[in-house]
């Protein structure tokens, strides 16, 4: 069991963040009252620990010339589409190598120190996601937006530390409309580091994402992975909303350094979707035929299993037979997982009508 309780936690993930791209992030932007001792604390912490910055560097550099064996296997979809299922299911294939919820916060203490470091976060961290009661363990899948925010300035999770700004993060970091060619580079620099280390460390051979961010960012990826392979989820829109509130009113709590009025939070939840939605119908045309996977997430839950095979001959992924006793054993404890339950208010139902009818429509979900 965790020593602290998600919520209440007096650092924030930035700790783990290099000591240029914690000062980047940060310049400029107001700090609430309220939370200046966190921020002073995991200001502080995050300078000691960047003193080790040099080390994982030179470590780093034993690794960076190696080629990738493949290219990677992106899951993507809106937060809360079951991203996080389909993640763990393909996970339990060994030849995939993929972030982990340590590397998230640490990702600059990978090749150096992190036995030590890992100890702590796992004996700090609670036993499941305050979110949707997911297992939450220092060395299972995990998504890699927040190991990025940790090593670059130009990633959408820096709404998390000052939700003020969200849309802007949105067009610039989530969408690539208004990054420059300069910041892209850094970002896909970084990510490729990312992906290394990540293979390094789960001895993977070819690198598993679900980072639902990634879903507006199709061109950049198939810039640096031409064969990539994707899997894209769509959900029950009233199911997502209400889901996705929850999710972000939960999460933002232990993060964030200023606060943001719920309305505006709303507001900005439904606009992030419709923006993500329609980058990814304009951008999906780029995806090579035969790599790309579309489906629903409610068809995943009813036969996991024989999709998971399915997708494997579909996108032609090498190891199902190898990995489908592992498959077969998660699925099975999976059987007994409760999930949240939503009821869906008259509120939501017209603000999702409102606002996300183009998907429902699309994808042929009613109440």
């Amino acid at each position: 069991m965790g020593l602290l309780e998600f919520d209440k936690l007096p650092i924030n993930t930035m700790v783990g963040a290099d000591w240029k791209t914690f000062n980047q992030v940060t310049k400029g932007k107001e700090v609430e009252k309220e939370y200046r001792s966190k921020y002073i604390l995991t200001k502080s912490v995050c300078r000691l620990l960047s003193l080790l910055q040099p080390l994982e560097d030179a470590r780093y550099k034993k690794i960076m010339d190696q080629p990738l064996e493949m290219d990677p296997l992106f899951i993507l979809g809106h937060w809360r589409s079951g991203t996080t299922f389909v993640h763990n299911v393909f996970a339990c294939d060994k030849h995939f190598g993929y972030n982990t919820t340590y590397q998230t916060v640490f990702p600059n203490m990978m090749l150096f120190g992190q036995p030590f470091f890992k100890k702590n976060v796992s004996f700090l961290m609670p036993d499941k996601r305050p979110t949707d009661n997911m297992e939450l363990k220092v060395d299972l899948p995990q998504e890699e937006e927040f190991a990025l925010a940790n090593m670059m300035p130009y990633t959408y999770y820096n709404f998390w530390i000052f939700p003020q700004h969200m849309l802007d993060y949105c067009e610039r970091y989530l969408l690539f409309n208004q990054i420059t060619e300069e910041e892209r580079k850094v970002f896909m620099d970084t990510f490729l580091k990312l992906i290394k280390v990540s293979l390094w460390n789960t001895r993977g051979t070819q690198f598993l994402s679900k980072n639902p961010p990634h879903t507006g960012r199709i061109k950049t990826l198939l810039e640096m992975f031409p064969n990539a392979k994707f899997i894209y989820l769509k959900r029950n829109p009233y199911t997502v909303f209400e889901s996705t509130k929850s999710f972000f009113g939960n999460t933002i709590k232990p993060l964030r350094l200023q606060n943001i009025p719920d309305e505006q939070m709303e507001k900005n939840i439904l606009e992030v979707y419709r923006r993500l939605y329609y980058k990814f119908e304009e951008e999906k045309h780029l995806i090579p035929a035969g790599n790309l996977v579309e489906l629903k997430f409610e068809d995943f839950e009813q036969d996991a299993f024989g999709i998971t095979q399915d997708i494997y001959g579909q996108l032609r992924i090498p190891g199902f037979e190898e990995a489908r006793g592992e498959i077969e054993k998660y699925l099975g404890k999976k059987k007994g997982y409760k999930k949240n339950q939503y009821k869906y208010e008259d509120r939501t139902v017209r603000l999702v009508e409102e606002h996300w009818d183009m998907a429902l429509k699309a994808w042929g979900y009613s109440l």
